[in-house]
């Protein structure tokens, strides 16, 4: 199983991104799709999650600026990262929980002027 994260970049403070992450190989099972985050000195934190039945879930950090979003047929998930901050910047690791836990590899986001 491997997950293939994208869409990570340098981006000026009020910008926008789109992180996507699929997954291939055998992956049974998965509810929840999600995203987390490491800044540098940091320990990994809950970005955004999305649930197979549509809930969804978000740091407090980022409420009203990400976006999650995904497709379970296509094992596929995305955030929508607008209005950045200096503050997102960290590497986004996306990942899929379900009879096993499954981690990509990360992606940088780099938000400076």
């Amino acid at each position: 199983v491997q997950l293939q994260a994208s869409g990570g970049g340098s981006v000026q403070p009020g910008g926008s991104l789109r992180l996507s992450c699929v997954a291939s190989g055998s992956i049974v099972s998965i509810n929840v799709m999600g995203w987390y985050r490491q800044a540098p000195g940091r320990q990994r934190e809950l970005v955004a999650t999305i649930i197979r039945d549509g809930n969804t879930n978000y740091a407090d950090s980022v409420k009203g600026r990400f976006t999650i979003s995904g497709d379970y047929a296509k094992n596929t998930v995305y955030l929508q990262m607008s209005s950045l901050k200096p503050e997102d910047t960290a590497v986004y690791y996306c990942t899929f929980i379900g009879r096993g836990v499954y981690w990509g590899q990360g992606t940088l986001v780099t938000v400076s002027s």
